[in-house]
């Protein structure tokens, strides 16, 4: 495959795995009927786990610590904080403000690629892209409500779980380093992200009856969750990581709430409004001017540099014919 074949199926897989976690929010509505946020985070990723290793049933083998911390802090960030901080969060604030803040995570992501990555560059059209894209968000979350309602224990603990899920990424970015089979690296995640939850699960109310596993609505929402949200999307991710870097993955993020908004109104019957039409148009045109590369800088001739002009065929005649004499 071309690079820019590459690129482009890289794209594409990254959009794709947008619209699947964008539709999350309806099977995840559906299913905290039955179940708390920590004992549905325990089943999707648990599906996810079993899903993975019935794919590919071998382990990784790292070869130092380091790599093996590389896969704690990315189970520890990209799954344990992220959910736990993002479903805590929505406990003590609006679901609007925790979508907006939640969403700086493209931004937080890029203040921290000078720190810890190399090779990528940080261009002024991504900070544009993200005002603009962050614009589109708020008008898509308060729908025209715009109540300023500060809540911030709970607004503290999104912008925590942003800060997680750019941390994930960066982690990601280095584990894909590692050359390791994609499948596995995930899967190896997912037990981190399990493992550092368990301790907690005791103490926040985890009481699963297995007659609420086998009713067909939730049996259904939860396959979507841990086979598609879960399992195939952090693979797809995770993939698309070492494809298109970073910075340009992240930004992706910004077309969830779009994605929310168009399976609202077909699957839920939800009324379209002109305010979520104009935030999905600014988030998308966001996404557009934040995935722009710079053109590169063609370097001009100093004006002190004189450059040699090329000799006219008589002359070049002529030398040639004093060269036959003087020969």
């Amino acid at each position: 495959m071309t690079n820019n074949r590459r690129q482009a199926a890289g794209h594409l897989t990254a959009l794709f795995t947008i619209i699947l976690w964008g539709t999350t929010f309806i099977s995840t509505k559906v299913l905290l009927k039955t179940f708390s946020p920590q004992e549905l985070f325990f089943l999707r990723f648990a599906l996810g786990y079993v899903a993975l290793f019935a794919i590919h049933p071998h382990f990784v083998k790292t070869k130092r610590l380091k790599d093996e911390l590389l896969f704690m802090g990315a189970g520890l960030s990209g799954v344990t904080l992220y959910f736990l901080l993002e479903n805590i969060a929505l406990e003590f604030s609006t679901a609007s403000n925790v979508g907006v803040l939640v969403a700086v995570s493209p931004l937080l992501t890029a203040l921290l690629i000078p720190v810890f990555l190399k090779g990528e560059r940080l261009h002024l059209r991504f900070f544009v892209g993200f005002v603009i894209a962050i614009a589109g968000i708020v008008l898509v979350s308060f729908n025209g409500q715009f109540v300023l309602k500060l809540n911030p224990l709970g607004d503290l603990l999104a912008v925590l779980a942003a800060l997680a899920w750019a941390f994930y990424s960066i982690l990601m970015r280095k584990i894909s380093d590692l050359a390791l089979n994609n499948i596995a690296c995930t899967r190896r995640i997912f037990f981190y992200g399990i493992l550092f939850m368990l301790p907690v699960l005791p103490f926040m109310g985890f009481d699963i009856q297995p007659q609420q596993l086998i009713v067909p609505e939730n049996l259904f929402n939860l396959l979507y969750l841990g086979l598609g949200a879960s399992a195939l999307c952090f693979v797809t991710w995770n993939w698309v990581l070492s494809v298109l870097g970073t910075l340009t993955t992240n930004v992706y993020i910004y077309v969830v709430p779009v994605v929310a908004v168009i399976s609202s109104v077909i699957i839920l019957h939800e009324q379209l409004t002109a305010v979520s039409v104009v935030g999905s148009l600014l988030i998308l045109a966001g996404l557009v001017i934040s995935q722009l590369k710079p053109r590169p800088v063609q370097e001009e001739p100093s004006p002190n540099v004189v450059l040699a002009e090329e000799p006219e065929p008589a002359e070049i005649a002529a030398a040639e014919k004093a060269d036959r004499m003087v020969h």
